[in-house]
């Protein structure tokens, strides 16, 4: 009998160009074939898992007798972002993209913003996060004033000094944006984007809090619970989800802290779900360019990968995926429409069965709840039938 399963998000580790890539300005885009190039790259882990062995990698060398079941998975909702990604994974399509603000936020909603916090905003363009509190920074510490922004994801993103703008205070002014981005302004995340030190030398913190539209539809996470499973978040995934239906939530402060909760989490004697997002592959090199900043991770993640296999116990089940692409060898900063990976891997499943091309990321959420017996009611395709042992 099947008791856990554990997913881990690589955040934005996509592997190939999506037939619509064109749409989204991101033809050539591969983000696996992009970091194998470099010298940083060593991932025997997630090789014997099966990734170099899913239809239309070319990153290096299959496995022989890969240990997993693998496939590529296609996007079926509208756009590229994390929010859309992990509730499309959860059994959620999404038909419309979330709006994105790629000249500013509107002045209505800036009035709003400063009336309801009673402070000044600067910017009110898209910003790299470590250029604008460079910019602003110095302004910010002067006056007061917020340090509003966004991306070319569908974020308004908040930046302030801890010295300045308390933790607790920035997350209630982050909570007052959500309530007025609603509607057309439904941007997926407000992003609390603290900082500190001095000028020139303002750091970022790891107390970045993201504040998410809560899913519109049912997920793969309301019928666990609904059927008394456990359903445990590890990083921004409570976020993601704006808490719903997840039972037990940690945050983290990067990859390894991450990977180290996920690793403790085996211990913990539970029944149904550990969520797990590992964000620094996205925010610290895909948005960054850094090939090699990003290989390198991928090869400490890989690392601890191992650690958690090697402990997994007979009724686990994990896997692995991502939510897009963020090529950091093309010239864009922004995230990429790639193909993502689903590696599945457990003690009581087939070996080495490729499972091609799936057509939605929901195939992860029927899977999960056909390991679980639970009624699907969601979109997508278990592959529990094709890589059970029976």
């Amino acid at each position: 009998m099947l008791k856990r399963v554990f997913i881990i998000v690589l955040d934005s580790f996509g592997i190939g160009e999506l037939p619509d890539a064109a749409d989204y300005g991101d033809v050539g885009s591969n983000t696996l074939l992009s970091i194998s190039k470099s010298p940083k790259f060593h991932i025997p882990n997630l090789r014997r898992l099966g990734l170099l062995n899913i239809d239309g990698v070319t990153a290096g060398t299959p496995a022989s007798t890969p240990e997993g079941c693998f496939a590529r998975m296609n996007e079926m909702s509208r756009g590229k972002d994390t929010t859309i990604g992990h509730w499309e994974m959860s059994g959620i399509i999404s038909e419309k993209p979330l709006p994105t603000f790629p000249h500013g936020f509107p002045d209505e909603v800036i009035e709003k913003l400063e009336k309801t916090t009673g402070r000044k905003a600067l910017c009110n363009r898209p910003y790299s996060g470590t250029e604008v509190i460079a910019k602003y920074g110095q302004e910010h510490v002067q006056t007061g004033a917020l340090i509003v922004y966004t991306s070319a994801d569908s974020v308004l993103q908040i930046a302030a000094h801890e010295d300045v703008v308390p933790l607790e205070l920035l997350y209630e002014y982050c909570q007052m944006a959500r309530d007025i981005m609603t509607g057309e302004f439904g941007v997926g995340r407000i992003i609390a984007r603290p900082f500190i030190g001095d000028f020139p030398n303002f750091k970022r913190t790891p107390n970045r809090h993201d504040f998410s539209l809560a899913p519109p539809k049912t997920t793969m996470l309301d019928l666990l619970m609904a059927k008394g499973f456990e359903t445990l978040g590890v990083g921004k995934i409570n976020d993601i989800f704006a808490g719903k239906s997840i039972s037990w939530t940690t945050r983290t402060q990067n990859n390894r802290d991450g990977m180290e909760k996920t690793i403790e989490l085996q211990d913990r004697d539970f029944n149904g779900l550990c969520f797990v997002n590992l964000v620094d592959f996205d925010m610290l090199f895909g948005h960054r360019n850094d090939v090699d900043g990003y290989a390198n991770a991928m090869s400490e993640v890989d690392v601890q990968l191992g650690e958690f296999m090697d402990k997994m116990k007979q009724e686990d089940v994990l896997i692995v995926t991502a939510d897009h692409g963020c090529d950091p060898a093309t010239e864009s900063t922004d995230h990429s429409r790639e193909y993502v990976p689903m590696l599945i891997y457990g003690k009581q499943l087939k070996k080495g069965v490729n499972l091609g091309t799936r057509k939605t990321f929901s195939d992860i959420a029927a899977t999960v709840l056909g390991i679980f017996g639970v009624e699907n009611t969601l979109p997508g395709e278990s592959v529990l039938g094709k890589i059970l042992n029976r």
